[in-house]
């Protein structure tokens, strides 16, 4: 025996870490990640409420108090970023720092405190970083408009995959709004509609420019948008913004009088101040722009400088690398998982020759679900569909957007046993609808794969007729397959008790 043999250990790979500070005009930012084998995984996240421009006076000077603020909390930053090679590091300011007439007084201490140079970013670079935070995050689904409303200004940008195609910044935002329509502290309908009138009026120049653009999509990073979503979601409204849910929040707004009596249920104390004046600028944004429905982003402005340092990072689908990386992080079966989406995805083709089922991704939903579907089995397996959305419940999904993670959650852990119609309920009629068709067919596609083999799926015709499903197979090849037949009939039986018919031949 070789005494001297040498043992490597399995990740003797060196870390690569990153950071990322955005010195927004409302929040300063940090965040830190790992990159293991061209996967980049979120370690560390800071976020501190500074409102910097909060500290503008009518000259545009920055105040003592904020830049103290300010100075105070890239403290704690410089902590963190000693461990990070300086070349792995970037640091920008927005808004504020741009219009800050004394901005080089809060520059030139900050840097001094972050040992790292601070670079003060145009507005048109500001747009596009946040663009590609968004893209590296999210889906591409042909043209997308993005808006991010900031503490000071707004940038609103359209593109395809990577690509901004046109983009602006425009110096309105939720705390510089909130400094001149809700100075008073009160939330009444004049002081919104002012601020709608007044956010109106810096769009109209750049309205006709943005509808020119057909978008598939719209999404919004963080800030409003995400509160405004938190606040769906707490209050079980499981569904993208819409109009109506803004202009229901505005009336709430104006039912509590002042912002120091602002109740939402849903609603952080930390967002409380600035969330009617971003509500007014969003709206505004909604109407002038005919926005239909805006779902929330993975990611932005920060997510953009981290993914610029990595030019490695391959710009293949993203939602590609996420099911991959669950399948390998939750010892999925890979080929189990395909044989699934297989088979999912030939008997959707079928419904949607039978079915309209409007705008919702049902594609992305149900291939992420078919191949997720077994996630919980790294739990145990008698509960593993609930297992399995409690793992989704928590799990981020580059490349999905809220909505979708949601289908795909409440999809898994209704693919097997008893079908409970109420885990349906939080979704918007048409996004339930898809749902509950998607949930019929990844039922039957786990069913007809339950031996686990290639050569065992038999070829079916599926016939629709209301919520009459009627499966057709060769002729002898249920008889053939006793336990295929068994479990078919219990499906029968589990559709039945929730109105749905389900037919076998």
């Amino acid at each position: 025996m070789n005494n001297n043999t040498e043992v490597i250990a399995p990740f003797s790979q060196p870390e690569q870490l990153y950071a990322a500070v955005d010195l927004g005009s409302n929040s300063f930012h940090m965040v830190i990640v790992r990159v293991v084998a061209g996967s980049v995984h979120i370690i560390g996240k800071v976020k501190q409420k500074v409102r910097l421009a909060a500290g503008l006076d009518e000259n545009m000077v920055l105040d003592e108090l904020s830049l103290e603020r300010g100075w105070k909390c890239l403290e704690t930053f410089a902590e963190r970023l000693q461990d990070i090679p300086l070349s792995n590091i970037k640091i920008v300011g927005t808004a504020t720092l741009r219009l800050a007439a004394n901005a080089d007084v809060f520059i030139k201490k900050a840097e001094e405190i972050l040992k790292h140079k601070l670079n003060v970013i145009d507005g048109v670079e500001e747009a596009r970083q946040i663009y590609l935070g968004v893209a590296y995050t999210s889906a591409n689904q042909g043209n997308s408009l993005v808006i991010d409303i900031g503490g000071a200004s707004t940038e609103v940008i359209v593109g395809n995959d990577m690509t901004p195609i046109h983009l602006v910044s425009m110096n309105m935002g939720c705390v510089t709004f909130k400094e001149r329509f809700f100075a008073d502290g009160t939330t009444s309908e004049q002081n919104f509609e002012q601020a709608i009138k007044e956010a109106k009026s810096l769009l109209a120049p750049v309205i006709d420019d943005f509808i020119s653009f057909d978008w598939q999509q719209c999404l919004g990073a963080s800030g409003t948008p995400q509160a405004i979503t938190e606040i769906l979601v707490t209050q079980g409204i499981s569904d993208a913004i819409r109009i109506d849910y803004l202009h229901n929040l505005k009336q709430q707004c104006i039912d509590c009088v002042t912002i120091d009596l602002l109740q939402i249920e849903g609603l952080t104390e930390s967002r409380r101040a600035i969330f009617p004046s971003g509500l007014a600028i969003l709206i505004a944004l909604f109407e002038q722009l005919n926005i239909q429905e805006m779902q929330i982003s993975g990611g932005a402005l920060r997510e953009g400088l981290i993914y610029g340092m990595l030019d490695n990072m391959q710009q293949n689908d993203r939602r590609l690398q996420t099911l991959e990386q669950c399948i390998e992080h939750f010892h999925i079966e890979p080929q189990h998982a395909n044989r699934v989406k297989g088979i999912a995805l030939s008997l959707f083709k079928q419904v949607q020759s039978q079915i309209q089922l409007g705008k919702v991704d049902c594609d992305a939903i149900l291939m992420a679900s078919a191949m997720l579907h077994e996630i919980g089995l790294h739990i145990e397996y008698k509960l593993h569909h609930q297992h399995g959305a409690y793992i989704l419940s928590h799990l981020p999904m580059v490349g999905y957007t809220q909505q979708q993670r949601a289908g795909i959650k409440t999809l898994v852990e209704c693919h097997r046993q008893e079908i409970k119609l109420g885990l349906f309920d939080a979704f918007h009629p048409e996004v339930r609808q898809a749902l509950l068709v998607l949930v019929r067919v990844l039922r039957l596609s786990c069913l007809l794969s339950i031996r686990r083999k290639d050569n065992l799926l038999a070829d079916f015709v599926l016939n629709i007729s209301g919520e009459k499903w009627a499966l057709t197979f060769p002729k002898g090849w249920l008889k053939s397959h006793p336990l295929i037949d068994a479990e078919l009939a219990n499906e029968k039986w589990q559709q039945h008790r929730v109105g749905w018919i389900l037919e076998c031949f």
